[in-house]
């Protein structure tokens, strides 16, 4: 895996601090380990961007670590429909976090938010799967025989009643399974009166069956904009990361940088080579 965040032209060019954010952590050991990739970008144009975007990273690694053994599990089972509903709770509750630092701070929640994108990759050689979830922009592409595919899960609007995650009660499974609805933590009372809600943004979920030679790529808008936009900078970074050993270290922090005329946002780009 390489992994990277850095600043863009329009941010050097101002002096001001990169918006997005990056984690990576290692839960568990052995065969049972679990691996973390979390991008995060903070709302344009507010003064606490960088923070939130830090922020909304420290908390989804917190609450995956408490729950890693059972998202293990989950995960090698195949159970599809329990990791979605697990994650999409997680993922709201670490977002419903920074709506409560904004009203600690007295701001408004829409200037201290972010965008969150997160890839689970389980250490056990013999499982495949490879797990995105997360809400806000940004892109998910796999490299396979030398072309990307853009495989960025679709939404759709919310409309209606609560969904799972978005404060409605956890439901069974037809199995009867409500532990990894909302993976076995307590919801604390929150100190705001009313309890601040998170953001309802579309929640995106995907899993997909990793191939020896694949490349899987989750990224924030500041490359995954350009990568859409402008087919060669596509060709470029296919023919550099198609070769038979991945990049290092130094060559795909230079790969992540390549300039695209009309794109200078912040670029953060998490990508793993499967063996």
């Amino acid at each position: 895996m390489r992994a990277v965040s850095v600043r863009g032209d329009s941010a050097r060019y101002r002096g001001e601090p990169r918006r997005d954010s990056l984690l990576t952590a290692r839960f568990g050991t052995g065969e049972q380990a679990l691996l973390l990739v979390a991008t995060a970008t903070g709302a344009r144009a507010t003064p606490g961007a960088h923070r939130a975007a830090a922020e909304a990273c420290h908390w989804i690694g917190r609450a995956v670590g408490r729950s890693h053994a059972r998202l293990v599990e989950d995960i090698r089972a195949g159970r599809r429909g329990d990791l979605k509903s697990g994650l999409h709770r997680l993922t709201d509750r670490s977002l419903g976090k920074l709506r409560a630092s904004a009203a600690e701070q007295g701001v408004e929640p829409e200037e201290y938010a972010a965008g969150l994108r997160c890839l689970l990759l389980p250490a056990d050689p013999e499982c495949r799967t490879r797990v995105f979830f997360g809400v806000g922009p940004g892109g998910l592409f796999r490299l396979r025989d030398g072309e990307w595919q853009d495989i960025e899960p679709q939404v759709a609007e919310i409309k209606g009643e609560p969904v799972v995650g978005f404060g409605s009660p956890p439901t069974e499974t037809p199995d009867g399974d409500r532990l990894t609805m909302d993976l076995g933590i307590p919801t604390p009372p929150s100190p705001y009166e009313p309890a601040p809600e998170p953001p309802r943004e579309p929640f995106r979920f995907r899993t997909s069956v990793a191939r020896p030679g694949d490349t899987l790529l989750v990224c924030s808008g500041g490359l995954a904009d350009p990568l859409r936009g402008e087919p060669e900078l596509g060709d470029y970074l296919a023919e550099r990361w198609s070769r038979p050993e991945p990049p290092g270290l130094a060559a795909f922090l230079a790969d992540s940088q390549v300039r695209v005329k009309g794109y200078a946002d912040d670029r953060t780009a998490a990508a793993v080579w499967e063996a």
